[in-house]
């Protein structure tokens, strides 16, 4: 029986690549166990930003597009830091989720809950998901608040 070839680095990253975005740290991660003596991984990964296949920002905007209508910009945030997504490419998505951020917010609440709470129990479960999905307690009081100023839903 043949053993198969081991598959470069390259071909590697570029099969993950093909799948999604991945962040320059996330696919180090990945490849890491696969790194052989006298190869180096870093060079890959130097090659692939250089063509352009490789990108932290498209990463990172494939994320939060993923994401932005379930969670909140802190969850986000932190999920973005966790696949080692710079800070300044954090702070410049923070903004454009900042605003679609009640909707979002809403949208999840609605599907979740759709009544107003009757007590301060239910309240408080209400708050403890939406602060779980990663939005501000300011915006959760909002949400709370809108839909029972205009009687929705």
């Amino acid at each position: 029986m043949r053993n198969k070839p081991e598959l470069s680095l390259r071909v590697r990253a570029m099969r993950y690549l093909a799948r999604r975005e991945h962040s320059r740290a996330e696919l180090h991660t990945k490849l890491q166990p696969y790194v052989q003596e006298g190869e180096d991984l870093d060079a890959v990964l130097d090659e692939l930003e250089k063509r352009n296949w490789l990108s932290d920002a498209r990463a990172a905007t494939q994320w939060v597009d993923a994401k932005r209508g379930r969670f909140g910009t802190q969850r986000i945030a932190h999920e973005l830091r966790q696949k080692g997504i710079a800070e300044d490419l954090i702070a410049e998505t923070l903004p454009q989720l900042k605003e679609t951020e009640l909707d979002a917010a809403r949208e999840v609440w609605h599907r979740k809950f759709g009544i107003q709470p009757q007590d301060a129990k239910e309240k408080a479960k209400q708050v403890r998901f939406l602060q779980s999905r990663g939005f501000s307690m300011d915006v959760i009081f909002k949400v709370l608040k809108l839909s029972s100023a205009t009687g929705e839903d």
